[in-house]
């Protein structure tokens, strides 16, 4: 079937047709870089790789933007306390976010523009909404008029008289309306400035996403995505400001993932259970993070706990260790036999379940299943005493495929040194001459050095746990 995506726009799922044929214009909101990111960043991040990953697969050409917020009031308040510059606090934590990003084995975006990269552009988008009515200064501030967008509220299906509730509004006489937001904010004394026509200050947040995905990607993207906490206010305004300068639909397809929980309740900075990526990725393989972040429906919320985390180890392992003695069974398999037919007409079977579950609106913890479909039919083939190298690499060449959209196993540089070397010469010879004692020590200090060995038909394997 065609792929489906659920609109949030329209609260149901449409098949997904793309602008212009072959090609997707993909916009997600990045962080504002001001710490580490924490596992509620990771999600989008994980996920939205994922739908670009798969619609590379359909074989789309994909333009994928990521924004960096490199100035804001956070910014400014951790540069206060590090006593550096706002430049400073940003270079060191876009390094941070593009570090955890590649330990999670995601691809950078196409481009990641930043906003103090691209304030002409954001002056200019302001100035264009002052022109046309929908924005107006007020002593070094501008705002945009929320009243005058008539269909203000349509992302996040509510009237405007009942968002006046929903927005953080600070008392402000110098606004028309106070749901009214900001576009450019007047600089405080000490403040990183821009000069402006409205003088020097910096862009308020929404507007700085509408100026850069129309840069960058035109006037209406494909896909817009981001957490379910941006849908309002951030990708509202960034609809009315937008579609105020255009005319046109600012995206054909709004996406949004679910909160990440922890051990059942709302992560907090007052709660103080947000945990970063960076601790994260010291305890855990990247892989099962990656696994947890797409074993729950990315439209749900998901609950973080030691033993879903557990869980997703596990999970891990059973995929490599499948994987890992595939590869390993070629060496030693019959390559005068063609492929079992049955076999790999039941692989194409899980084939076919993938692309189902992820052609519809990308169901990850379905299509998680069906690598486990894979796995069993793997361990099945590799029972048998006798087995045709056609009908391993049937198999490897399904599960590359699926993996290459889900990356939920990959091969680390292994390398032993010296020390470790000996040991496993030791104990092939300790095997060699009955020594089993010394053959158990050794395999338990390589053990406990995070080297596993495996004693096969086909001779000892060693992989890292």
């Amino acid at each position: 079937m065609p792929l489906q995506i659920y609109n949030t726009m329209t609260r149901m799922k449409e098949q997904f047709v793309s602008l212009t044929p072959g090609e997707v214009k993909m916009y997600v909101c990045g962080p504002t870089v001001y710490d580490y990111i924490h596992i509620g960043n990771a999600r989008p991040m994980i996920f939205f790789d994922v739908v670009r990953s798969y619609l590379e697969n359909q074989q789309y050409k994909v333009d994928y933007v990521v924004n960096f917020t490199d100035v804001d009031d956070k910014l400014i308040r951790k540069a206060e306390e590090l006593d550096t510059t706002v430049i400073e606090v940003a270079e060191r934590f876009i390094a941070a976010y593009f570090e955890d990003l590649e330990g999670l084995g995601i691809r950078r975006a196409t481009i990641h523009p930043r906003v103090t990269e691209n304030m002409d552009i954001i002056v200019q988008f302001i100035d264009k909404l002052v022109e046309l009515g929908y924005a107006y200064p007020k002593e070094g501030d501008v705002y945009f008029r929320t009243r005058k967008f008539a269909s203000y509220g349509k992302l996040s299906h509510q009237k405007l008289d009942e968002l006046q509730f929903g927005i953080r509004i600070e008392v402000d006489k110098r606004k028309e309306n106070p749901e009214d937001f900001v576009l450019w904010k007047a600089a405080k004394p000490g403040e990183i400035f821009w000069e402006s026509p409205w003088g020097q200050g910096r862009p308020g947040w929404h507007i700085e996403c509408s100026a850069m995905a129309r840069h960058y990607l035109g006037d209406t993207l494909d896909i817009h995505g981001g957490g379910q906490d941006l849908q309002f206010p951030h990708h509202e305004c960034e609809c009315a400001q937008s579609e105020s300068v255009t005319g046109k639909p600012l995206s054909n397809y709004w996406m949004h993932n679910g909160f990440i929980r922890i051990d059942d309740e709302k992560m907090s900075k007052s709660l103080g259970n947000g945990i970063l990526v960076k601790d994260l990725r010291k305890n855990h393989k990247p892989a099962a993070i990656r696994y947890l972040m797409l074993s729950t429906h990315y439209r749900n919320p998901l609950n973080y706990t030691d033993d879903t985390m557990t869980q997703a180890e596990n999970s891990i392992e059973r995929i490599a260790n499948a994987v890992s003695n595939v590869k390993h069974r070629l060496s030693a398999s019959d390559t005068s036999s063609p492929a079992d037919t049955e076999l790999v007409s039941r692989v194409e079977a899980i084939r076919s379940l993938f692309h189902e579950k992820m052609q519809d609106d990308f169901n990850t913890p379905d299509a998680i299943t069906a690598i486990f479909e894979w796995v069993n039919e793997a361990n099945l083939l590799l029972q048998r005493e006798v087995v045709q190298q056609a009908s391993l690499e049937a198999l490897l060449q399904v599960f590359e495929e699926m993996n290459e959209v889900l990356r939920l196993y990959w091969e680390e540089e292994q390398l032993l040194d010296e020390e470790v070397e000996q040991l496993i010469a030791e104990r092939i010879e300790a095997r060699s001459s009955k020594n089993w004692a010394r053959a158990d020590e050794i395999r338990d200090l390589l053990s406990a050095q995070g080297i596993m060995l495996e004693d096969t038909p086909q001779g000892m394997r060693w992989r890292r746990k």
